[in-house]
């Protein structure tokens, strides 16, 4: 599947992000977001109930 790393990314690193008002030890998980490959990406956003479906690149394909 392809999906667009660059969108989950900042949205991952958002919804950590979220929680440094309350808990200034998210930094960590925004951290490891910003450094993560995007195999690394995708296990996060599993782990954290994130829908990939919603990142996914949809390729048209055209006939001749």
């Amino acid at each position: 599947m392809n999906y667009d790393y660059e969108r989950l990314r900042k949205d991952l690193a958002e919804y950590f992000g979220s929680a440094l008002a309350y808990n200034p030890m998210a930094i960590i998980d925004v951290n490891r977001v910003q450094n993560a490959t995007n195999i690394e990406l995708e296990e996060i956003a599993r782990k954290n109930k994130i829908t990939l479906s919603d990142y996914v690149i949809s390729v048209k394909r055209y006939t001749l």
